[in-house]
């Protein structure tokens, strides 16, 4: 029996990627049965209005998250808010920058360097959100060149990816994440890539109130995986956190985050209420707690089987 446990643990340890294809639809790797923590962000965008609102937001919100949370949590906030509502959470959330411009310094009238995200504690970055991309018109260079500088300065980044619904309706999203993924990471080394976070938001659901079903993120998450694989190796990839983000509410949380490529979500509208946001801190992910009972209780019979 013993024996047959210490197989088990050294199976999952030292395999590559381990897979589980209910309806061919939900994958499993060992990394993520062993280490992926949940990741709950916020982004406030051009919200709120005041100073005041936001640090009282902040100080709701920092409530709410119970001391042995089941994820961790981060809140992107507008640059002006940054300094106060680092200082109203403390260590309970992340604070990272909405946006950021590549450049360390010079002439550049209303840029916000990596450098001085970091002298202020800014851990986080969002890089290539859906809005940026389509109303900023930031090109998949631009925000490549974001995301070197942001890592040069041993910051940490969110890199968004998503296709909009004409995309979505030809069939293009994979092709669209994979460009979007390969450009956007350009340069970034394996070493790099513990502080860098995928975040795939489909366009047309952003501030929309529409959301992928959770069979659709999983796919676009599963196909998110692969590239990274195909980039940087299987190991990395499973190591790699992978957000949704696209109306995220309390209503969907559990499901979206049932499926075993979603780590967590990046959350819009949702985040600018203290109550519903803590209740998607708060999420109850059932479904996939019973799915890495049942690979391990597969593996086990089957090693168990075979020492006997």
């Amino acid at each position: 029996m013993n024996l047959s446990v210490t197989f088990i643990f050294g199976f999952l340890s030292t395999a590559a990627a381990f897979s589980v294809h209910p309806l061919n639809e939900q994958r499993l790797t060992t990394t993520f049965l062993l280490a992926r923590r949940p990741f709950i962000t916020g982004n406030w965008k051009l919200n709120p209005s005041t100073r005041n609102e936001a640090v009282q937001l902040a100080s709701d919100i920092a409530k709410s998250v119970p001391k042995k949370s089941n994820c961790d949590v981060a809140l992107f906030v507008p640059f002006p808010f940054i300094d106060a509502v680092k200082n109203v959470v403390g260590d309970k959330i992340s604070i990272g920058a909405e946006m950021v411009t590549p450049e360390m310094e010079g002439a550049f009238t209303g840029g916000i360097s990596p450098p001085m995200l970091k002298s202020i504690g800014v851990q986080w970055v969002i890089i290539g959100h859906s809005e940026r991309r389509t109303i900023y018109k930031e090109s998949n260079d631009y925000i490549n060149a974001q995301c070197r500088s942001v890592i040069e300065q041993g910051m940490s980044i969110v890199l968004c990816v998503g296709e909009t619904f004409s995309e979505f309706e030809k069939n293009l999203a994979n092709e669209i994440c994979k460009i979007q993924i390969k450009k956007g990471l350009a340069g970034i080394s394996e070493n790099d890539m513990s502080r860098v976070c995928i975040a795939y938001q489909p366009i047309w659901a952003i501030g929309t109130g529409e959301v992928a079903t959770p069979e659709i993120a999983q796919n676009m998450h599963a196909t998110c995986r692969e590239v990274l694989s195909d980039m940087y190796g299987p190991d990395t990839a499973s190591k790699t956190k992978i957000l949704y983000g696209g109306s995220v509410g309390p209503d969907s949380v559990d499901g979206l985050l049932s499926k075993p490529d979603i780590d967590g979500a990046l959350v819009g509208g949702a985040s600018l209420s203290a109550e519903s946001f803590s209740r998607i801190i708060n999420f109850v992910p059932t479904k996939k707690k019973n799915i890495v009972k049942r690979v391990f209780l597969n593996i086990y019979r089957r090693v168990f089987a075979r020492a006997h």
